[in-house]
């Protein structure tokens, strides 16, 4: 099926010549994903604020416009009216550069997740590698900050936020094998196709271990201690102001977003849904999607770093790996067994490990010695 942006190409090539129809084409796909991720971030800001005034039983921003939605935008105009610091000794170039690595991955994401039918800028038939390749790079642009900085402390920060970030990036990808070997290809779009019940019914701790692997990327609670300001001076971007950490912060929820969607894409059937528009499906949830997130960071205290690490590596990791299996197993027989008996193992299978699991070990308890 031909997607928005080809049918539109197709659509120029008639007038124009075909590079002329290709560059024009793209520089509109660009423009409508910045767009997209630009007034939803914003639309996330304001929604995050008011939610978190209802989970602490008090009104959030309410101020500025009907229900505080302009609050966003006077946050924005006063972070990029403030003045742009940067230390002496910094190295200016990778000061400069690191809250633009950190951004732009976030935008090539959203090249890959279709909105709905044909709602695409590319539909690549490696999408689920393309995506992981891409959401890795803001790793670098961290460890730039830090380095950038000239600051110790910011450095310390942005390398244990890089080895949590490649930590917790093993149990994700495993849990995404487990879709790609159930929907039999790595395309977004053949996935969303591939999912007559979504895969959350059907690989519940694939979904879980996703989950919180997300959380962890995108530095949310219980796994933001990296950023706290009870932690190591805020972290990474510790010396940025202005213009700079105003990307930072776009930078943060622009991959609540992508991970959002991408969730919907792979687990919650994507545009799928009665009644309603395909789209509307998709921004319902995804909205979703952000609200557990924002639910959680409003309910859960902060894990230590000790048991940030033991989490992943003696909880998430394992479970990912005998998932995998069990996913294999089931593809591999899948033609003999009913699909209904297949999605009744995978829930008693995840109920099981939750449980056994967190008799196992032990996330660091009793007092810490110095």
């Amino acid at each position: 099926m031909m997607t928005l942006l080809d049918q539109l190409r197709v659509w120029l090539s008639a007038a124009l010549p075909e590079w002329a129809a290709y560059v024009i084409a793209g520089v509109v796909g660009i423009v409508v994903i910045l767009v997209f991720v630009l007034t939803l971030v914003i639309v996330f800001i304001w929604y995050e604020r008011r939610l978190l005034g209802r989970f602490q039983i008090r009104l959030g921003p309410n101020r500025l416009g009907p229900e505080g939605i302009f609050q966003p935008i006077a946050t924005a105009v006063k972070v990029l009216l403030k003045e742009d610091i940067v230390p002496e000794r910094a190295d200016r170039i990778v000061h400069w550069l690191a809250p633009i690595v950190v951004f732009t991955p976030v935008l090539m994401v959203f090249a890959v997740i279709p909105l709905g039918p044909g709602a695409i800028l590319a539909d690549l038939n490696v999408g689920v590698l393309y995506f992981v390749a891409v959401g890795s790079v803001s790793a670098v642009g961290i460890y730039m900050a830090g380095w950038g900085s000239n600051n110790k402390y910011a450095l310390i920060a942005a390398m244990r936020t890089v080895a949590q970030i490649v930590s917790y990036e093993l149990p994700l990808v495993l849990s995404l094998l487990g879709v790609v070997l159930m929907a039999g290809s790595m395309s977004m779009t053949e996935i969303v196709d591939a999912q007559n019940l979504p895969f959350i019914i059907v690989q519940p701790l694939g979904f879980l271990i996703f989950f919180l692997g997300v959380l962890a990327e995108m530095n949310r609670c219980p796994f933001d201690l990296l950023e706290a300001d009870s932690e190591i001076v805020a972290g990474y971007h510790t010396e940025y102001s202005g213009m700079k950490f105003a990307m930072f912060y776009l930078g943060e929820y622009g991959h609540a977003l992508a991970y959002a969607c991408i969730i919907t894409t792979l687990f919650l059937g994507g545009w799928h849904g009665p009644v309603l528009p395909p789209f509307l499906w998709f921004l319902i949830k995804v909205v979703a999607v952000f609200s557990l997130v924002v639910w959680l960071r409003a309910t859960l205290p902060r894990l230590r770093v000790d048991q940030l690490m033991a989490f992943t590596w003696k909880g998430l990791f394992p479970m990912a790996l005998i998932n995998l299996f069990v996913v294999a197993v089931e593809v591999l027989w899948l033609s003999s067994l009913s699909y209904w008996l297949v999605v009744a193992v995978n829930i008693v299978l995840a109920a099981i490990l939750i449980l056994v699991w967190s008799k196992l070990f032990v996330l660091g308890r009793g007092k810490v010695e110095v």
